[in-house]
């Protein structure tokens, strides 16, 4: 592509691995995903979210649909611009002090948001078995990470943290492999608002 910085080819190729990936599980509800999708962002809203809620699972499918969708082609413009040699170098211009503390903040907010007593990531721990509760950890690890590469500077290292915590992410959403459980069900009561 013209005018690419070089990493534009690698960041291209890791979005739309995981936008293909994200898109193709959540609109296909395969295994139950776009179900534990919806419900699982019910739990993430840090600050509120027992109200209503303004969309279904429907909507979520759809979102899903445009990712499965535009992902491909974002990943055969990113293998088209390593081919052509685009990836220049392994590091990012060194970013203002300013933005690694944001990115750091987004971070920790982040965490908290995942690991709070009702957060995502410690009800796959506390429910979890010795393969589930190891994809936890490396998701954590990914989020702990990705700024910190980023704000580094090393561009590999944090497109490669943001690409396995993704996956990782999706291995989540897909479940253990016995359906959705019954308090994680849309439509049942007790279950989103926790």
């Amino acid at each position: 592509m013209p005018g690419n910085d070089g990493g534009n080819g690698l960041f291209h190729v890791v979005w739309g691995l995981w936008a293909t990936g994200f898109g193709w599980i959540v609109a296909a509800n395969f295994r139950g995903a776009a179900d534990r999708f919806y419900v699982l962002s019910q739990r993430s809203v840090p600050l509120g979210g027992n109200g209503v809620p303004r969309v279904g699972v429907g909507f979520f499918r759809v979102l899903a649909g445009v990712f499965a969708l535009v992902g491909p082609v974002v990943l055969a413009v990113g293998v088209l611009g390593l081919s052509r040699g685009e990836l220049s170098g392994s590091r990012f211009p060194q970013p203002p002090a300013v933005f690694a503390v944001a990115a750091g903040l987004a971070a920790a907010f982040g965490l908290w948001t995942l690991w709070r007593r009702s957060g995502v990531l410690r009800r796959e721990w506390n429910q979890g078995s010795g393969p589930r509760r190891a994809a936890v950890v490396v998701l954590t690890l990914a989020v702990l990470s990705f700024p910190v590469g980023l704000s580094a500077g090393h561009r590999v290292a944090a497109l490669a943290s943001w690409l396995i915590g993704g996956f990782t992410g999706l291995i989540l959403l897909l479940g253990d492999g016995r359906g959705t459980p019954r308090a994680d069900r849309p439509g049942r009561g007790g279950a989103v608002g926790q």
